[in-house]
């Protein structure tokens, strides 16, 4: 059973920096594109970024030249590092696991809260 599980959120404030990762059972990270997702308050599950098998790196234009996503040193891995946080990036952010372009397994999330 694939399993994704991801870590690194937390509370920080405006302007700070975190690192979330996903890390996934086997080679589903690693066979396919991985989509990191938010779901702010009250809101939609957003595509925030995207790599695919070949390295080619998609975001959301609210995130572009501050959150980066790349594979880890492990071969089972998924990051995103996020900079200069901003209050509207909070949310609960979910890796995914793509098949055949449509994500098909995703972890539990984890929050990031960013305060003014």
């Amino acid at each position: 059973q694939v399993q994704l599980v991801e870590s690194g959120g937390g509370l920080v404030q405006a302007g700070g920096s975190l690192r979330l990762s996903c890390v996934a059972s086997g080679n589903i990270l690693v066979l396919n594109a991985v989509d990191w997702y938010r779901q702010a308050p009250g809101k939609q599950r957003q595509l925030v970024a995207r790599i695919t098998t070949s390295g080619t790196t998609n975001y959301t234009d609210s995130v572009k030249g501050r959150f980066t996503i790349f594979r880890g040193n492990a071969k089972n891995t998924v990051d995103l590092q996020m900079n200069s946080l901003k209050p509207e990036d909070t949310g609960v952010y979910y890796c995914a696991a793509e098949i055949l372009g449509r994500p098909a397994y995703w972890g539990q999330g984890t929050l990031v809260t960013v305060s003014s």
